[in-house]
């Protein structure tokens, strides 16, 4: 079983819209999928019952149960757990990031969203895990994107090669209880998040190895 920690400490850095779409993409590929949400705004847990199916699991858990909460999804089969975390809470994002393999860390190409990773970078190394960025919100013209990757560097983090884009089939298929890959399965949208599903599995198995072998 592998775990994905998403944390950002600023709020609208697309942590749930990652965690859901890459829940589906796992589960598109049968590869059973738990969203934990330690987010008091349950925004995935929303979208879960917005959604009417049963997969991805979603349960809503405060910080303080994480560690229980993995123990029952493991025992019930899961293969991917995913923490969607809550921003403004370093306790929580610290323990999300203790238990993971690999830290998602979504970031808008803005200045205040870029301010704010260096806290979430600090959290994983805290941590002592392996912490990457991810490009959200990107615009489809411009210079924003080479400028916001500039800036993650200089706190010396990595950046994941997939980037998302601004995109309505994002935000259309959130408020359906859908993901992108089935909202319009043949979209621009449901292509990154396949890429970056792909990418994040290899990194996360690449991440894993490491860790056993330096534990070894």
């Amino acid at each position: 079983m592998q775990i994905l920690a998403i944390i950002s400490q600023k709020g609208g850095a697309g942590k749930t819209t990652l965690a859901v779409n890459l829940a589906v993409a796992a589960e598109l590929e049968d590869v059973p999928t738990v969203i934990i949400d330690l987010d008091p705004q349950a925004s995935a847990k929303t979208w879960h019952d917005l959604r009417g199916k049963d997969a991805p699991v979603v349960v809503s858990a405060q910080p303080s149960r994480l560690t229980e909460m993995i123990e029952i999804a493991r025992s019930n089969g899961a293969e991917l757990i995913i923490v969607d975390t809550a921003p403004h809470s370093e306790s929580g994002a610290l323990g999300a990031a203790r238990a993971a393999d690999l830290i998602l860390i979504p970031c808008r190409p803005s200045i205040l969203d870029l301010k704010a990773i260096g806290t979430s970078g600090d959290l994983a190394a805290l941590a002592k895990k392996e912490a990457v960025v991810v490009l959200n919100s990107v615009p489809h013209q411009g210079k924003l994107a080479e400028e916001a990757e500039e800036a993650v560097r200089s706190y010396g983090l990595s950046i994941a090669p997939v980037k998302l884009t601004q995109r309505a089939a994002y935000v259309h298929s959130l408020t359906a209880g859908q993901a992108a890959m089935e909202f319009e399965p043949d979209g621009k949208a449901a292509q990154e998040i396949r890429e970056l599903y792909k990418w994040t599995r290899v990194r996360v198995h690449a991440s894993t190895r490491d860790s056993m072998r330096k534990s070894a």
